[in-house]
């Protein structure tokens, strides 16, 4: 007869197909009946982070729940960072772990409850009876509330006989997030009216746009009011019109295109927390700024913000599309009207304002130039690469296909400012929401299960890199020909030199003896590659220009400046002086 194990295992097949893990004791059942009995494919980590890390990722990279597991105790605890992160994320999925007899814990279990709800993370915990009915209950909650689960197998059940599987209803998602009532109304009317009247309209958006299919709405907002676009570093690529778009705002952004975002008159916010970062530590935009917000969120989650709608992303744009084009459709009166702010040559319009046809800030500004990086030196002052130019020469030779994975630390500057991808799921930030480092190596899995068919980039840190090293063979593992990492060796934790260094503090906690990656990567399988000149880069072209099936995964051990500072930590810096 099932187990109990097997019924959660046969239970959460039906609506998950990737489960990472490493097995123990308190999920050996689970494990087996998920081999033996199920289609879903089962990943092997090193680490138990790992393995909710690479949940983590193989939702951020395809929009699909997926599973972890660990067994009960040290391993349970092993994921806690990682599931902070998936918290603070708002990223769904289950973590199946084993629990403590339902008898009473043993000397070596703990309050594995406990410990998930204050990272923030529910528990259920199965019985022999409502097994297969507490797993949907739980992959539901992942789902509806946007977080992770942990759903508990007490050691004493697991292998009890639990009969046949019962047929479980499919889990309940709750429709998209209308904004309701005559408060949310009087405000779409006021958003849309300044978007008519403004002179310098501003559009920005982040992740919770992306995730609600916002793109298609917004864009036509941004066509609708001839609105200048930006993202956050998670939002990236959401907006269809590239030539008007400045890129990511923040520490991320270029500084002329920042100057422009100051120069908006209305700026419209669409599912973007506005955290500190996005908002440069206040400086995101001018006093005179008109900010609303849109976001799913009870109220706003900025003191700038002067107007709030409760919605979902795509609800709102569609909504305010239709107002703009409802009250400029009468008014076609062909004048233009010269923007005091710009001189030259008009290149047209878009939209009616107030009866008149105003010329579209877009078409006024040289988003090109606004958006260009400082290129850098081939290699800086103290004769190492200047990660700069290293960024961008890497921009140059990765396949276009890529979808970038990145850990947390002071490099996280480079792939970010120097990278392009088309679509948000394309860069992916594991750990910053809990401003943890070492989660990078385990991204790969699950991105490369998500995403089978493209090229994985992991941009990593030495730090982040050493702390999660168990997972490098599962990486390398998992991705194989598909799979690249850049590791930005600057022998330094980074952002801490960066910042206490500067400050006077003993270094020597904060410095790293140089650590040959090359050779870790060579002692899994994989080819590494120590670069200390930019025509060392040049193994990438050749390198990708091999079909996947006949080439090893490659890692770059870039040996990079610690004197070249990113400009988003030069901000942190500066608040923190």
């Amino acid at each position: 007869m099932p187990t109990v194990s097997a019924h959660v295992a046969l239970t959460l097949a039906q609506h998950i197909d990737a489960v990472f893990g490493v097995m123990g004791n308190g999920n050996a059942y689970f494990l087996d009946a998920l081999e033996r009995q199920t289609s879903a494919e089962f990943t092997a980590v090193r680490h138990e982070q790992g393995a909710v890390v690479a949940a983590d990722a193989h939702h951020r990279a395809s929009g699909r729940i997926a599973a972890a597991t660990a067994t009960y105790g040290a391993g349970f605890t092993n994921t806690l960072t990682a599931l902070a992160e998936s918290v603070q994320a708002h990223v769904p999925l289950v973590l199946v772990v084993g629990d403590e007899p339902t008898s009473g814990p043993r000397p070596w279990d703990v309050d594995q409850i406990a410990l998930a709800s204050a990272v923030g993370a529910r528990t259920y915990t199965v019985g022999r009876t409502d097994a297969a009915a507490t797993t949907i209950i739980a992959i539901e909650h992942a789902l509806t509330y946007r977080v992770p689960v942990v759903l508990a197998i007490p050691y004493d059940v697991a292998s009890l006989d639990a009969g046949d599987v019962p047929p479980a209803p499919a889990p309940r998602i709750p429709l998209p997030l209308s904004p309701r009532g005559e408060f949310s109304d009087g405000m779409l009317d006021d958003i849309a009216g300044a978007l008519r009247d403004a002179e310098r309209p501003f559009l920005l958006a982040g992740r919770g746009a992306w995730l609600a299919g916002a793109s298609d709405a917004l864009g036509a907002l941004a066509e609708a009011t001839g609105a200048l676009t930006a993202s956050t570093a998670l939002g990236r690529g959401v907006f269809p019109a590239a030539e008007y778009d400045l890129g990511v705002t923040g520490g991320f952004g270029a500084e002329g295109a920042m100057a422009l975002v100051r120069e908006a008159d209305v700026a419209v916010v669409f599912g973007a927390s506005l955290n500190q970062f996005t908002m440069r530590f206040g400086e995101l935009f001018a006093p005179g700024t008109r900010v609303f917000q849109v976001d799913v969120a009870p109220a706003a989650t900025h003191a700038h913000v002067g107007g709030f709608v409760r919605g979902d992303a795509r609800l709102v744009a569609e909504a305010l599309a239709e107002r703009v084009a409802a009250a400029t459709a009468p008014h076609n009166s062909g004048a233009l009207v010269q923007d005091p702010h710009y001189s030259g040559e008009q290149h047209g319009s878009e939209g009616s304002f107030s009866g008149v046809m105003r010329a579209a800030w877009r078409e006024q500004v040289d988003v090109a130039s606004a958006r260009a990086y400082e290129r850098g030196d081939d290699l800086a002052p103290d004769g190492r690469l200047d990660p700069r130019s290293a960024a961008r020469r890497l921009a140059e030779l990765l396949p276009e296909d890529r979808v970038v994975v990145s850990d947390g630390g002071h490099f996280i500057g480079w792939a970010n400012m120097y990278w392009p991808v088309a679509t948000p799921d394309r860069m992916m930030m594991i750990g910053t929401a809990f401003q943890a480092i070492g989660q990078g190596w385990p991204s790969v899995v699950g991105a490369t299960r998500a995403r089978p068919e493209q090229t994985i980039v992991l941009t990593s840190g030495d730090g982040g890199g050493l702390m999660a090293i168990a997972d490098l063979e599962s990486a390398v593992r998992a991705a194989g020909g598909r799979g690249c990492a850049v590791i930005w060796n600057d022998a330094a934790y980074g952002a801490e030199i960066n910042l206490y260094g500067l400050k006077g503090l003993a270094e020597g906690p904060m410095r790293i003896p140089e650590v040959n990656f090359a050779a870790f990567a060579a002692a899994v399988g994989a080819e590494g590659l120590v670069v200390r000149a930019l025509e060392d880069l040049d193994r990438v072209a050749t390198w990708a220009a091999i079909p996947a099936a006949e080439r090893s995964f490659l890692l770059l051990d870039l040996r990079i400046s610690g004197e070249v500072i990113a400009p988003y930590q030069q901000e942190i810096i500066r608040v923190n002086s």
